[in-house]
Protein backbone atom coordinates (compact mmCIF):
# COMPACT_ATOMS: atom_id res chain seq x y z
CA UNK A 1 0.00 0.00 0.00
CA UNK A 2 1.35 3.25 -1.18
CA UNK A 3 0.56 7.03 0.12
CA UNK A 4 -1.52 7.61 -2.48
CA UNK A 5 -4.47 4.92 -1.83
CA UNK A 6 -5.08 5.21 2.06
CA UNK A 7 -5.35 8.09 4.77
CA UNK A 8 -2.32 9.81 6.24
CA UNK A 9 -1.55 10.75 9.44
CA UNK A 10 2.11 12.18 10.61
CA UNK A 11 1.20 10.59 13.90
CA UNK A 12 1.44 7.60 11.64
CA UNK A 13 5.46 8.01 11.51
CA UNK A 14 6.05 8.87 15.40
CA UNK A 15 6.89 5.60 16.69
CA UNK A 16 8.52 3.89 12.94
CA UNK A 17 10.52 6.89 11.84
CA UNK A 18 11.09 10.29 14.35
CA UNK A 19 11.32 8.38 17.41
CA UNK A 20 14.20 6.12 15.94
CA UNK A 21 15.26 9.19 13.73
CA UNK A 22 15.94 11.27 17.23
CA UNK A 23 18.01 8.66 19.13
CA UNK A 24 20.34 7.99 16.20
CA UNK A 25 20.59 11.99 15.44
CA UNK A 26 21.54 12.62 19.03
CA UNK A 27 23.95 9.98 19.06
CA UNK A 28 25.51 11.39 16.09
CA UNK A 29 25.00 14.59 17.60
CA UNK A 30 27.25 13.16 20.16
CA UNK A 31 29.79 12.53 17.87
CA UNK A 32 30.46 14.72 15.18
CA UNK A 33 31.66 17.83 17.46
CA UNK A 34 35.23 16.31 18.06
CA UNK A 35 34.97 13.01 15.09
CA UNK A 36 37.66 14.63 13.25
CA UNK A 37 39.48 15.51 15.85
CA UNK A 38 39.58 11.74 17.43
CA UNK A 39 40.62 10.73 14.19
CA UNK A 40 43.56 12.91 13.67
CA UNK A 41 44.47 11.90 17.26
CA UNK A 42 45.85 9.09 15.44
CA UNK A 43 48.33 11.47 13.55
CA UNK A 44 47.07 11.76 10.70
CA UNK A 45 47.33 14.38 8.24
CA UNK A 46 44.07 16.43 7.28
CA UNK A 47 43.38 14.73 3.64
CA UNK A 48 43.97 10.91 5.70
CA UNK A 49 41.68 12.02 8.49
CA UNK A 50 38.64 12.87 6.07
CA UNK A 51 39.87 9.28 4.24
CA UNK A 52 39.20 7.71 7.17
CA UNK A 53 35.97 9.08 7.79
CA UNK A 54 34.68 8.76 4.10
CA UNK A 55 35.05 5.02 4.12
CA UNK A 56 31.38 4.54 5.50
CA UNK A 57 30.36 5.58 1.79
CA UNK A 58 31.66 2.00 0.68
CA UNK A 59 28.83 0.71 2.77
CA UNK A 60 26.08 2.03 0.40
CA UNK A 61 26.02 -1.29 -2.33
CA UNK A 62 25.92 -3.94 0.05
CA UNK A 63 23.20 -1.89 1.87
CA UNK A 64 21.16 -1.14 -1.49
CA UNK A 65 21.29 -5.10 -2.62
CA UNK A 66 20.39 -6.20 0.74
CA UNK A 67 17.55 -4.04 1.19
CA UNK A 68 15.86 -5.02 -1.98
CA UNK A 69 16.23 -9.11 -0.80
CA UNK A 70 15.06 -8.21 2.99
CA UNK A 71 12.63 -5.82 3.05
CA UNK A 72 12.40 -2.19 5.08
CA UNK A 73 11.67 -4.02 8.65
CA UNK A 74 14.94 -6.25 8.59
CA UNK A 75 17.19 -3.36 6.96
CA UNK A 76 16.16 -0.85 9.72
CA UNK A 77 17.31 -3.36 12.23
CA UNK A 78 19.82 -5.31 11.33
CA UNK A 79 21.26 -1.89 10.23
CA UNK A 80 21.13 -0.53 13.50
CA UNK A 81 22.71 -3.76 15.34
CA UNK A 82 25.48 -3.47 12.88
CA UNK A 83 25.97 0.65 13.27
CA UNK A 84 25.93 0.06 17.57
CA UNK A 85 28.34 -2.79 16.60
CA UNK A 86 30.64 -0.28 14.83
CA UNK A 87 30.70 2.46 16.87
CA UNK A 88 31.89 0.61 20.05
CA UNK A 89 34.52 -0.63 17.78
CA UNK A 90 35.61 3.00 16.23
CA UNK A 91 35.45 3.27 20.11
CA UNK A 92 38.21 0.90 20.72
CA UNK A 93 40.01 1.34 18.32
CA UNK A 94 44.01 1.50 18.43
CA UNK A 95 45.23 1.74 15.27
CA UNK A 96 44.07 3.41 11.70
CA UNK A 97 43.31 -0.30 10.27
CA UNK A 98 40.67 -0.48 13.14
CA UNK A 99 39.32 2.66 12.30
CA UNK A 100 38.85 2.07 8.68
CA UNK A 101 37.31 -1.43 9.20
CA UNK A 102 34.58 -0.51 11.73
CA UNK A 103 33.85 2.66 9.50
CA UNK A 104 33.42 0.56 6.60
CA UNK A 105 30.96 -1.68 8.44
CA UNK A 106 29.18 1.26 10.41
CA UNK A 107 28.53 2.60 6.88
CA UNK A 108 26.78 -0.61 5.52
CA UNK A 109 24.80 -0.20 8.62
CA UNK A 110 23.86 3.77 8.50
CA UNK A 111 23.15 2.94 4.85
CA UNK A 112 20.76 -0.11 5.38
CA UNK A 113 19.00 2.33 8.20
CA UNK A 114 18.82 4.77 5.98
CA UNK A 115 17.53 3.59 3.05
CA UNK A 116 14.57 1.49 4.71
CA UNK A 117 13.67 4.56 5.92
CA UNK A 118 13.84 6.72 3.35
CA UNK A 119 11.64 4.03 1.03
CA UNK A 120 9.46 3.50 4.13
CA UNK A 121 8.56 7.39 4.33
CA UNK A 122 8.32 7.44 0.41
CA UNK A 123 5.61 5.33 0.62
CA UNK A 124 3.61 6.74 3.15
CA UNK A 125 3.73 10.11 2.03
CA UNK A 126 1.58 11.59 -0.06
CA UNK A 127 3.36 13.63 -2.44
CA UNK A 128 1.30 17.23 -0.78
CA UNK A 129 2.56 16.23 2.79
CA UNK A 130 6.27 15.23 1.47
CA UNK A 131 7.22 18.60 1.98
CA UNK A 132 6.35 19.25 5.71
CA UNK A 133 6.83 15.63 6.63
CA UNK A 134 10.53 15.28 5.88
CA UNK A 135 11.10 19.16 7.13
CA UNK A 136 9.55 17.49 10.42
CA UNK A 137 12.09 14.40 9.60
CA UNK A 138 14.94 17.48 9.11
CA UNK A 139 14.17 19.44 12.80
CA UNK A 140 13.73 16.21 14.25
CA UNK A 141 17.67 15.58 12.73
CA UNK A 142 18.65 19.27 14.17
CA UNK A 143 16.75 19.10 17.38
CA UNK A 144 18.53 15.85 18.16
CA UNK A 145 22.23 16.66 17.17
CA UNK A 146 21.86 19.87 18.99
CA UNK A 147 20.66 17.75 21.96
CA UNK A 148 23.39 15.55 21.71
CA UNK A 149 26.06 18.24 21.42
CA UNK A 150 24.87 19.79 24.35
CA UNK A 151 25.35 16.66 26.43
CA UNK A 152 29.24 16.40 24.60
CA UNK A 153 30.21 19.58 26.24
CA UNK A 154 30.12 18.26 29.68
CA UNK A 155 32.14 15.11 28.78
CA UNK A 156 35.50 17.24 29.09
CA UNK A 157 38.73 15.98 27.10
CA UNK A 158 37.02 12.40 26.36
CA UNK A 159 37.51 12.02 22.55
CA UNK A 160 36.16 7.69 22.74
CA UNK A 161 33.18 7.30 25.32
CA UNK A 162 30.98 9.74 22.47
CA UNK A 163 30.68 6.31 20.37
CA UNK A 164 29.78 4.68 23.15
CA UNK A 165 26.68 6.94 23.68
CA UNK A 166 25.86 6.26 19.73
CA UNK A 167 26.18 2.70 19.95
CA UNK A 168 23.97 2.80 23.29
CA UNK A 169 21.24 5.16 20.92
CA UNK A 170 21.47 2.84 17.81
CA UNK A 171 20.76 -0.26 20.15
CA UNK A 172 17.50 1.22 21.96
CA UNK A 173 16.12 2.12 18.11
CA UNK A 174 16.62 -1.38 16.80
CA UNK A 175 14.29 -2.15 19.29
CA UNK A 176 11.58 0.25 18.47
CA UNK A 177 12.25 -1.04 14.39
CA UNK A 178 11.01 -4.61 16.21
CA UNK A 179 8.10 -3.62 17.08
CA UNK A 180 6.56 -0.54 15.63
CA UNK A 181 7.88 -0.63 11.70
CA UNK A 182 5.17 -2.59 9.60
CA UNK A 183 6.77 -3.83 6.34
CA UNK A 184 5.76 -2.47 2.97
CA UNK A 185 7.49 -4.27 0.75
CA UNK A 186 6.83 -3.88 -3.15
CA UNK A 187 4.78 -6.73 -4.58
CA UNK A 188 5.49 -8.58 -8.25
CA UNK A 189 2.06 -7.39 -8.85
CA UNK A 190 2.97 -4.00 -8.55
CA UNK A 191 5.91 -4.29 -10.19
CA UNK A 192 5.95 -4.07 -14.85
CA UNK A 193 7.60 -6.39 -16.13
CA UNK A 194 10.88 -5.22 -16.16
CA UNK A 195 11.00 -4.79 -12.76
CA UNK A 196 9.94 -8.07 -11.69
CA UNK A 197 12.46 -10.03 -9.30
CA UNK A 198 13.70 -12.38 -12.06
CA UNK A 199 15.42 -9.10 -13.75
CA UNK A 200 19.15 -9.30 -12.29
CA UNK A 201 20.31 -6.91 -9.78
CA UNK A 202 22.87 -5.77 -12.59
CA UNK A 203 20.52 -5.19 -15.14
CA UNK A 204 17.86 -3.49 -12.96
CA UNK A 205 21.11 -0.92 -12.10
CA UNK A 206 21.71 -0.81 -15.58
CA UNK A 207 18.28 0.45 -16.54
CA UNK A 208 17.71 2.95 -13.39
CA UNK A 209 20.77 4.47 -14.70
CA UNK A 210 19.88 4.52 -18.36
CA UNK A 211 16.24 6.02 -17.22
CA UNK A 212 17.79 8.84 -14.95
CA UNK A 213 21.10 9.57 -16.26
CA UNK A 214 20.20 13.28 -17.20
CA UNK A 215 18.75 13.79 -12.95
CA UNK A 216 21.98 11.93 -11.89
CA UNK A 217 23.66 14.47 -14.06
CA UNK A 218 21.76 18.06 -12.63
CA UNK A 219 20.09 16.84 -9.77
CA UNK A 220 22.23 14.50 -8.56
CA UNK A 221 25.33 16.16 -8.82
CA UNK A 222 24.10 19.54 -7.15
CA UNK A 223 22.92 16.78 -4.17
CA UNK A 224 26.82 15.82 -4.44
CA UNK A 225 28.25 19.51 -3.80
CA UNK A 226 25.19 20.15 -1.09
CA UNK A 227 26.38 16.78 0.64
CA UNK A 228 29.78 18.14 0.32
CA UNK A 229 29.19 21.11 2.27
CA UNK A 230 27.34 19.51 4.91
CA UNK A 231 29.19 16.99 5.55
CA UNK A 232 32.22 19.66 4.99
CA UNK A 233 30.46 21.49 7.88
CA UNK A 234 30.50 18.68 10.06
CA UNK A 235 33.93 17.99 9.95
CA UNK A 236 35.87 21.17 8.22
CA UNK A 237 34.40 23.26 11.42
CA UNK A 238 36.12 21.56 14.02
CA UNK A 239 39.20 21.49 12.23
CA UNK A 240 39.53 25.01 11.35
CA UNK A 241 38.22 25.85 15.01
CA UNK A 242 41.30 24.13 17.11
CA UNK A 243 43.94 24.52 14.25
CA UNK A 244 43.54 27.89 12.69
CA UNK A 245 41.11 29.75 15.76
CA UNK A 246 43.19 27.99 18.49
CA UNK A 247 39.99 27.06 20.23
CA UNK A 248 40.15 24.11 23.38
CA UNK A 249 37.72 21.33 22.36
CA UNK A 250 35.79 22.47 24.98
CA UNK A 251 35.16 25.37 22.84
CA UNK A 252 34.55 23.84 19.66
CA UNK A 253 31.95 21.97 21.03
CA UNK A 254 30.20 25.09 22.04
CA UNK A 255 30.74 26.52 18.60
CA UNK A 256 28.91 23.28 17.05
CA UNK A 257 26.38 23.58 19.59
CA UNK A 258 25.12 27.39 19.31
CA UNK A 259 25.33 26.22 15.13
CA UNK A 260 22.84 23.88 15.56
CA UNK A 261 20.61 25.42 17.86
CA UNK A 262 19.70 28.19 15.38
CA UNK A 263 20.15 25.26 12.61
CA UNK A 264 17.33 23.40 14.81
CA UNK A 265 15.02 27.02 15.45
CA UNK A 266 14.67 27.60 11.48
CA UNK A 267 13.72 24.15 10.06
CA UNK A 268 9.74 25.07 10.14
CA UNK A 269 9.76 27.24 7.98
CA UNK A 270 11.31 25.00 5.39
CA UNK A 271 8.58 22.50 5.35
CA UNK A 272 5.78 25.60 4.61
CA UNK A 273 8.10 26.90 2.17
CA UNK A 274 8.54 23.82 0.20
CA UNK A 275 4.44 22.78 0.07
CA UNK A 276 3.56 26.23 -0.59
CA UNK A 277 6.26 27.93 -3.09
CA UNK A 278 7.79 24.98 -4.20
CA UNK A 279 10.89 22.83 -2.99
CA UNK A 280 12.83 25.81 -4.86
CA UNK A 281 11.90 28.33 -2.72
CA UNK A 282 13.60 27.04 0.59
CA UNK A 283 16.74 25.39 -1.29
CA UNK A 284 18.33 28.26 -3.43
CA UNK A 285 17.80 31.28 -0.94
CA UNK A 286 18.77 28.52 2.29
CA UNK A 287 22.07 27.01 0.29
CA UNK A 288 22.97 30.72 -1.21
CA UNK A 289 22.98 31.79 2.59
CA UNK A 290 24.72 28.47 3.78
CA UNK A 291 27.68 28.76 1.06
CA UNK A 292 27.92 32.34 2.22
CA UNK A 293 28.52 31.63 5.81
CA UNK A 294 31.24 28.78 4.99
CA UNK A 295 33.01 31.71 3.12
CA UNK A 296 33.01 33.82 6.28
CA UNK A 297 34.26 31.56 8.14
CA UNK A 298 37.79 31.57 5.87
CA UNK A 299 38.00 34.98 6.79
CA UNK A 300 37.79 34.73 10.67
CA UNK A 301 40.57 34.04 13.55
CA UNK A 302 39.07 34.53 16.61
CA UNK A 303 36.15 32.92 18.56
CA UNK A 304 33.51 35.38 17.89
CA UNK A 305 33.91 36.25 13.92
CA UNK A 306 34.02 32.29 14.26
CA UNK A 307 30.82 32.12 16.21
CA UNK A 308 28.88 34.17 13.59
CA UNK A 309 29.72 32.40 10.33
CA UNK A 310 28.91 29.10 11.64
CA UNK A 311 25.35 31.03 12.71
CA UNK A 312 25.16 31.91 8.96
CA UNK A 313 25.51 28.47 8.22
CA UNK A 314 23.15 27.32 10.89
CA UNK A 315 20.37 29.47 8.98
CA UNK A 316 20.70 28.35 5.79
CA UNK A 317 21.22 24.55 6.68
CA UNK A 318 18.17 25.17 8.72
CA UNK A 319 15.94 26.81 6.04
CA UNK A 320 16.84 23.76 3.78
CA UNK A 321 15.44 21.01 6.40
CA UNK A 322 14.71 17.90 4.75
CA UNK A 323 15.03 19.25 1.15
CA UNK A 324 17.12 16.83 -0.59
CA UNK A 325 14.93 13.91 1.02
CA UNK A 326 12.46 15.45 -0.39
CA UNK A 327 13.76 16.03 -3.62
CA UNK A 328 14.67 12.33 -3.93
CA UNK A 329 11.35 11.01 -3.21
CA UNK A 330 9.53 13.47 -5.30
CA UNK A 331 11.90 12.80 -8.29
CA UNK A 332 12.14 8.69 -7.72
CA UNK A 333 9.66 6.43 -10.12
CA UNK A 334 6.95 5.14 -8.42
CA UNK A 335 7.85 1.31 -9.37
CA UNK A 336 11.56 1.67 -8.39
CA UNK A 337 11.68 3.42 -5.56
CA UNK A 338 14.15 1.65 -3.20
CA UNK A 339 16.74 1.33 -5.93
CA UNK A 340 16.42 5.10 -7.30
CA UNK A 341 16.79 6.30 -3.28
CA UNK A 342 19.96 3.94 -3.24
CA UNK A 343 21.59 5.73 -6.15
CA UNK A 344 20.50 9.17 -4.33
CA UNK A 345 21.69 8.46 -1.22
CA UNK A 346 24.73 7.23 -3.69
CA UNK A 347 25.11 9.99 -4.76
CA UNK A 348 24.80 12.27 -1.49
CA UNK A 349 27.33 9.90 0.02
CA UNK A 350 30.13 11.12 -3.02
CA UNK A 351 29.45 14.22 -1.83
CA UNK A 352 29.33 13.36 1.75
CA UNK A 353 32.91 11.68 1.98
CA UNK A 354 34.61 12.20 -1.43
CA UNK A 355 33.97 16.02 -1.05
CA UNK A 356 35.63 16.57 2.09
CA UNK A 357 38.63 14.01 1.21
CA UNK A 358 38.97 16.68 -1.76
CA UNK A 359 38.94 19.43 0.29
CA UNK A 360 41.07 17.98 2.96
CA UNK A 361 43.87 17.46 0.23
CA UNK A 362 43.99 20.76 -0.59
CA UNK A 363 44.36 21.77 3.47
CA UNK A 364 47.55 19.60 2.93
CA UNK A 365 48.59 21.45 -0.19
CA UNK A 366 47.94 24.74 0.56
CA UNK A 367 46.11 25.69 4.30
CA UNK A 368 42.81 25.17 5.70
CA UNK A 369 41.35 28.56 4.90
CA UNK A 370 41.70 27.88 1.06
CA UNK A 371 39.71 24.46 1.25
CA UNK A 372 37.06 26.24 3.60
CA UNK A 373 36.71 28.82 0.02
CA UNK A 374 36.33 26.13 -2.04
CA UNK A 375 33.99 24.37 0.21
CA UNK A 376 31.98 27.55 -0.48
CA UNK A 377 32.27 27.75 -4.23
CA UNK A 378 31.20 24.20 -4.25
CA UNK A 379 28.03 25.38 -2.71
CA UNK A 380 27.73 28.63 -4.72
CA UNK A 381 27.90 25.74 -7.87
CA UNK A 382 24.92 23.63 -6.14
CA UNK A 383 22.50 26.92 -6.12
CA UNK A 384 23.42 27.74 -9.69
CA UNK A 385 22.35 23.82 -10.56
CA UNK A 386 19.23 24.26 -8.50
CA UNK A 387 18.25 27.40 -10.28
CA UNK A 388 19.02 26.94 -14.14
CA UNK A 389 18.67 22.96 -14.27
CA UNK A 390 16.63 21.37 -11.93
CA UNK A 391 12.74 21.89 -12.37
CA UNK A 392 10.33 22.29 -9.55
CA UNK A 393 8.77 18.76 -8.29
CA UNK A 394 5.90 20.23 -6.33
CA UNK A 395 2.28 19.42 -8.30
CA UNK A 396 0.40 22.58 -9.36
CA UNK A 397 3.82 24.70 -9.64
CA UNK A 398 4.97 26.04 -12.12
CA UNK A 399 3.65 24.51 -15.69
CA UNK A 400 3.16 20.36 -16.16
CA UNK A 401 5.84 19.66 -13.51
CA UNK A 402 5.13 15.96 -13.69
CA UNK A 403 6.12 16.15 -17.80
CA UNK A 404 9.05 18.24 -17.10
CA UNK A 405 10.46 15.44 -14.42
CA UNK A 406 9.61 12.67 -17.06
CA UNK A 407 11.19 14.90 -19.74
CA UNK A 408 14.17 15.33 -17.33
CA UNK A 409 15.00 11.16 -17.66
Amino acid sequence: MTADNHPFSRQTLILPVYLPTFLLSFGQGVVNPTLSLYVKSFDLSYAMTMFVIATAVFGNVPAGVLLAKIGQKRAMIIGTVILALSRIGVGLAVNVIQLVTFQLIGGIGVALWSLSRHAYMTQMIPITERGRSLAIFGGINRIASFSGQLVVIFLGQNLRLPFFIYAGAAIFTSGLCVFFVHDHRLTTADLPNTERPQTSALKKLLNLLQENYKILATAGLAQVCIQTIRRGRTLMVPLFASSVVGLSSKQVRQVVAISSAVDMLIFPLAGSLMDTYGRKSAMIPGFTIFATGILMMAQTNNFLPLLFATVVMGVGNGLCSGTMMTLGADLAPRDNISSFLSLWRITGDIGGNAGPFIVGSIADIWELKTSVMVLSGIGYLAVVIFWGLVPETLPDRGANNRSQIEKFR
